[in-house]
């Protein structure tokens, strides 16, 4: 294997999941393996804190010759920062974790970060080799946002974004090195203690942080349901929002989930999540989905959005929002991580 690594060129790919989301990443892994080019050698990380339990055994047997999968722990770095972060509804802090890897994951100058809700059509390589030139970061524009009226106006009028640049922090490819020069993390920390963001959080930082510098990607490379049906062939689908094959049997696109699916030690018990899921939870859903559009519509009207007030006030939004501790409590649990590293791949510390 070393050897391989060596001839061969890396593609870091990198995913979050806890425990209940295994069976999806098995699904998202397997379309990938299905896709993958054996001149390369995907590198998978996938992100998490706490117990995983005997299912992460599954996912590591996914691995093979051209694919190694790691499961990196970074509770250190979430629990020491978990009183300054924030979440919705039915998300998790995981929707953080992914703005953390320029400075966990330093042996890397590019990588990309896929939601595990999603199916590749296409070699993740292609878009991996793709110039991001002088950007930031690679992204597709957020269909979700294109399609419905309420998340336009918000972006436009709360975040002072315009619709058609808002980016989907789902599927990415991020230049690490400009992220590191730019001391992302900083700025990171500096947006989201300046102010509260209620729709979209992690999603809503990153866009602000990266404006101007976004490298957009075809659609094709973020299809998601919601959108409807293009005449070009999806090279990646996302089920975000409430569109999960295993929650709906409508889904569209769900024939391509469920062929990977059908391919994974997890079918019968994603097949038991697809009988269970009742209507209760659709309602749920169906709930969840107006209270976000509310939310979106509201901040969007509001005087007091951050486009309104913090975007409009470079003195507070430079000098005042302090985040000192903030960013001691990152950098004292880095550097744990990084011990930690160092002993797993047998360096000296």
């Amino acid at each position: 294997m070393k050897t391989n690594e060596k001839i061969k060129k890396t593609i870091p790919v990198f995913f979050a999941a806890d425990k209940n989301y295994l069976p999806y990443l098995s699904v998202a892994i397997t379309s990938l393996k299905a896709h993958s080019n054996p001149e390369f050698l995907y590198k998978i990380h996938v992100l998490y804190t706490g117990e995983l339990g005997e299912r992460a055994n599954e996912i590591s047997a996914l691995a093979v010759e051209n694919v190694s999968i790691s499961f990196d722990d970074i509770s250190n770095v979430i629990d020491r920062i978990k009183a300054f972060i924030h979440c919705r509804d039915y998300y998790t802090d995981a929707i953080y974790y992914r703005l953390f890897i320029p400075e966990l994951f330093t042996q890397y100058e590019k990588a990309v970060y896929l939601d595990c809700d999603t199916v590749l059509l296409d070699d993740i390589a292609n878009l991996y080799q793709i110039d991001l030139k002088d950007n930031l970061i690679g992204a597709v524009a957020d269909q979700a946002v294109a399609g419905v009226g309420a998340f336009r106006d918000y972006t436009r009028n709360a975040l002072g974004i315009p619709p058609e640049e808002y980016f989907n922090s789902g599927v990415i490819v991020m230049n690490l090195n400009k992220f590191r020069e730019i001391r992302f993390y900083e700025r990171f920390c500096r947006v989201l203690g300046s102010y509260h963001f209620i729709v979209a959080p992690d999603q809503d930082c990153l866009n602000l942080i990266c404006k101007g510098k976004v490298y957009y990607y075809g659609g094709e490379w973020n299809r998601m349901p919601i959108a409807g049906k293009d005449k070009k062939k999806p090279a990646l689908i996302h089920y975000n929002l409430t569109m999960k094959p295993w929650h709906y049997d409508d889904v569209l696109y769900q024939e391509y989930f469920w062929e990977y699916a059908k391919q994974t030690a997890f079918y019968d018990a994603i097949l038991q999540d697809l009988k269970e899921y009742t209507p209760e939870k659709k309602e749920w859903d169906k709930v969840g989905g107006e209270r976000l559009i509310a939310l979106a519509l509201a901040e969007a009207d509001s005087p007091n959005n951050y486009f309104r007030t913090v975007a409009n006030d470079t003195r507070k939004n430079e000098n005042e929002v302090d985040v000192y501790g903030f960013i001691e409590g990152f950098s004292a649990a880095f550097g744990d991580f990084e011990k930690d590293r160092r002993i797993r791949e047998g360096r000296k510390i």
